[in-house]
């Protein structure tokens, strides 16, 4: 096998599409030994700000002189980047023997019960990283908590970012119902941290803590001001990052004596911390500046907003902007356009986009809308756009993955790896 077979592999994961549960992950790592156990982990759930507190986590372990697995997804460019040990990513022979592992395992599932993509590379990822000897996994969901893959693992603690709008034909229409989904991460007597402060969603997270008998421990924006005294300057823009760090401080706190990690360890990790695709800026020629930003719902689109505000007084850039239909795209753009001078609307790689015909269509009738244009690819607006000054590439990390690559700023896969990230999309009766 070849890495690109293991890839090619990948990919026919796919036609399992997406599902929620955990009876084929539990199947599949008994089947692989139960790595999961000979592991500690930091399990993480929320709409937004996983990625960013899981990084602050991951590298203030690591300063601490702890070997850490991180797991996220989905991955920007490469589908190495989704499990890493020590923040470098899993080497191309690893993948293709944990692919012929999980190949040999799963013809014990009958053909119409296979596991799905996603459950074979979380399963993947607990041998991986218990080969490897990790001190700590830092342990990011994929989506919703309770029924998600990675639930099949005992965190040493559980950590909710926050509750916001996204998923719902998955999750719930109401933030007290994607509140329950994500608070399906919190076992007994494990303590529990959020930065959750929706009245609705942190009751529910109030009341499964109580129930389970777990300590909650909730991070207020208050905790967020006094952490900004605390630590250096954050090396990721945007205030959102403020309330992360202070959620990662309470965290790290909570785990002291099981995890002890020292004030130096603590600065140094969050001063070197990195995670692209968030508000991540990358310069152009003449000093051109382009601002690479996944905001992919309303609550990430008003950080994004506040992030314009602050670090870019004055400035409205050539706006960038592709969305999956999934999302509440007519919102997100409608929000968006008055910010920018114009608005190029493009077509994100996924068989989940919204077109940009139909983009353009939902700001038509903005009072204050800038030029509206639509593109056929991420690379002609690209084209059209390269004497502006500023420009902002938002609406999906997906999108921003592709600029990632059309900006010179991460290796291309052979293999174009970036559509391992699709998903199709059942019925959400049809989710089990």
């Amino acid at each position: 096998m070849t890495y690109a077979d293991a890839i090619r592999f990948l990919y026919d994961l796919r036609l399992f599409g997406f599902k929620l549960g955990l009876e084929n992950t539990r199947r599949l790592a008994a089947l692989a030994g139960n790595p999961q156990v000979r592991l500690r982990f930091i399990h993480l759930a929320g709409t937004n700000g996983k990625g960013s507190t899981c990084a602050m986590l991951e590298s203030i372990h690591r300063a601490a002189g702890r070997r850490v697995g991180l797991f996220t997804s989905p991955h920007l460019v490469s589908f190495r980047e989704r499990l890493q040990v020590n923040r470098q990513p899993i080497g191309k022979n690893a993948v293709i023997r944990l692919v012929a592992d999980m190949q040999a395992l799963l013809r014990d599932f009958p053909a119409d019960h296979s596991p799905t993509f996603f459950e074979v590379v979380t399963v993947m990822a607990l041998r991986w990283f218990a080969e490897q000897d990790c001190d700590l996994v830092i342990w990011e969901t994929g989506l919703g908590g309770r029924l998600d893959a990675t639930n099949i693992v005992m965190p040493l603690a559980s950590v909710i970012t926050n509750i916001q709008f996204d998923h719902m034909p998955w999750l719930g229409n109401t933030l007290a119902m994607i509140a329950a989904e994500k608070a399906g991460i919190i076992k007994p007597g494990v303590p529990v941290i959020t930065a959750t402060d929706v009245p609705e969603a942190l009751a529910v997270i109030r009341e499964t803590a109580r129930v389970l008998g777990a300590p909650l421990i909730e991070v207020t924006a208050a905790a967020a001001a006094h952490a900004r005294r605390e630590i250096p300057e954050l090396p990721l823009l945007g205030e959102h990052q403020q309330l992360n760090a202070a959620l990662t401080l309470a965290t790290l706190t909570c785990l002291q004596p099981t995890l002890p990690v020292g004030a130096a360890a603590c600065r140094a990790g969050l001063a070197t911390v990195e995670w692209p695709g968030r508000l991540q800026v990358i310069p152009g020629p003449a000093g051109q500046r382009n601002l690479l930003d996944g905001a992919h719902n309303m609550a990430a689109v008003a950080a994004l907003i506040a992030a314009l505000t602050r670090h870019f007084p004055g400035r409205k850039p050539a706006l960038i902007v592709g969305v999956l239909r999934d999302k509440e795209w007519a919102e997100m753009c409608r929000t968006l356009a008055p910010h920018a001078d114009g608005v190029w609307f493009v077509p994100v790689a996924n068989n989940r986009a919204t077109t940009p015909a139909e983009l353009r269509e939902a700001c038509q009738d903005l009072r204050s809308a800038p030029p509206l244009h639509v593109c056929e690819s991420l690379a002609e607006a690209l084209a059209q756009t390269a004497a502006e000054p500023f420009r902002l590439i938002t609406g999906s990390l997906y999108l921003v993955g592709e600029a990632l690559e059309l900006l010179g700023a991460a290796p291309v896969p052979v293999n174009g790896e970036r559509g391992l990230n699709e998903w199709s999309v059942p019925s959400p009766k049809k989710v089990v």
